[in-house]
């Protein structure tokens, strides 16, 4: 990938957070485009890097961790953007840039190979799979963030501690619905990733498939449990954070697991 491309990204995406967090500090905070500006520039200069390193290695470009870890941030964004604005969450992105901001990050400065992997995905579904997989991880990090955002309202509103974050906010409700959907889409999506999987019919590492079947597992229950009244959106709201930070530790392991030696 062309690193000037990348750190262009980076650059937009601390520029969008920087801003928000300086009108909010200055106490004039309203819902305008330049966060949306900033994501929507990060998210172009994204596409054209994988883009590049489609064509440069010849499949879709993730097939190595720093591929991985710049796909998810691509995966993010696109689901900000397509969930954000329309659901008036545009606040999302003062939570969304930071996250995003990690991942490039780390897969910039970590001491992980930026070379273009030798190893491709040629099966179709092999490529669904891990390409629907990651983008599920996309919804599910959007899920924390929302999560996050209605974890911070609900402390304020229990303290009954007012200010400029809580009052552009959207109301608490909402946070949850929104939670609540796209913990659904990034587990509809995660299973059809791994129906594709089934049908490719390729072999898979154990430690790998259980590793990744767990975190459907979980996902699932915490599902189902908010369906059936059993969690509570506070309780889901929890977990859907500290479930995504687990997801991000693992993500490695996976990686490494899924490219031959």
């Amino acid at each position: 990938m062309d690193s000037n491309l990348l750190i262009g990204a980076t650059f937009c995406f601390l520029l969008g957070f920087g801003y928000t967090l300086l009108v909010l500090r200055s106490g004039r905070f309203r819902q305008g485009s330049a966060n949306l500006i900033a994501m929507i520039g990060g998210f172009l200069l994204l596409s054209i890097s994988l883009s590049q390193r489609g064509h440069l290695e010849g499949s879709c470009p993730i097939n190595s961790l720093f591929d991985v870890l710049v796909f998810m941030s691509w995966a993010i964004v696109l689901l900000y953007l397509l969930v954000g604005p329309p659901y008036h969450l545009s606040l999302m992105g003062a939570f969304t840039a930071p996250l995003v901001l990690l991942i490039l990050g780390v897969a910039q400065l970590a001491p992980i190979s930026r070379a273009a992997s030798a190893y491709r995905h040629r099966d179709p579904w092999i490529e669904a799979h891990a390409s629907l997989s990651l983008i599920a991880y996309g919804a599910f990090a959007l899920a924390g963030i929302a999560g996050l955002m209605y974890l911070v309202q609900n402390r304020q509103l229990k303290r009954r501690k007012g200010g400029l974050l809580l009052f552009n906010l959207p109301p608490i409700t909402e946070l949850g619905i929104a939670n609540a959907r796209l913990l659904w889409l990034g587990f509809g999506l995660l299973t059809i990733g791994f129906a594709a999987g089934f049908i490719s019919g390729m072999p898979v590492n154990t430690l790998k498939f259980w590793t990744s079947a767990a975190i459907w597992g979980i996902y699932g229950a915490i599902l189902v449990l908010r369906r059936i009244h059993s969690l509570s959106p506070r309780r889901t709201a929890a977990l859907s954070v500290v479930v995504f930070a687990l997801l991000l530790c693992t993500l490695p392991i996976i990686q490494s697991l899924s490219t031959p030696k």
